[in-house]
């Protein structure tokens, strides 16, 4: 059975237009970060990113931000103890969060949160992974989404199940991705197939 050490969190540079976000963020990150899961981040200090970064931190845990050279002053890159990488694009960004999660979480964010978590479920999709995929439904903020994501299931889109998993309450993403590891061996979690996934995106 596969263990959850290692969660990628994807979520906004910016704090959001709802401070229930921002809490929300802060709930995961001290759960997180007493229960020594550690993060794995876009490597931003600002928003979003930095709200749950800061909370596993405050808490004990670890962090590992991954971050491309040109966003380091934009997203203004986490700084002092922390674990960061820079690399050179958004491409090597992916690959290398991925190849660090077991598991992968979207907080409210932007088109790049959309774009992070829609490729993660595509790959699974496709079966080229089994890291579980959640949604963090704060108040209804993925509805649309995942809305059309039925509708894709509907009309005969979706292969292999709806694949991804949907939290309402921020308290249950780690039990629901827990539970879904219990299914997982740890060969399939980071064994030769996700090491072709990686080299492939």
């Amino acid at each position: 059975m596969a263990e959850l050490k290692n969660l990628c969190i994807y979520c906004g540079s910016s704090s959001g237009g709802n401070p229930a976000y921002l809490a929300a963020a802060q709930v995961l990150g001290t759960a997180m970060g007493r229960e020594k899961v550690r993060l794995v981040y876009g490597g931003g200090g600002v928003g979003m990113m930095g709200e749950i970064a800061h909370a596993v931190e405050r808490a004990g845990g670890r962090v590992l931000g991954i971050i491309p050279d040109f966003l380091v002053m934009r997203e203004h890159a986490m700084q002092g103890g922390r674990e960061i990488t820079v690399v050179a694009d958004m491409h090597e960004r992916k690959r290398a969060m991925f190849e660090h999660a077991d598991a992968f979480v979207a907080l409210p964010g932007g088109i790049g949160t959309l774009e992070e978590i829609v490729e993660q479920l595509a790959w699974l999709q496709l079966g080229r992974h089994k890291k579980p995929v959640l949604f963090a439904n704060i108040l209804g903020f993925w509805n649309p989404l995942l809305a059309l994501l039925k509708h894709l299931g509907k009309e005969g889109y979706l292969y292999n199940g709806p694949g991804y998993l949907v939290a309402e309450r921020i308290e249950d993403v780690l039990p629901k991705l827990r539970a879904a590891l219990g299914s997982v061996s740890d060969a399939e979690l980071h064994g030769e197939a996700a090491k072709v996934v990686a080299e492939e995106m």
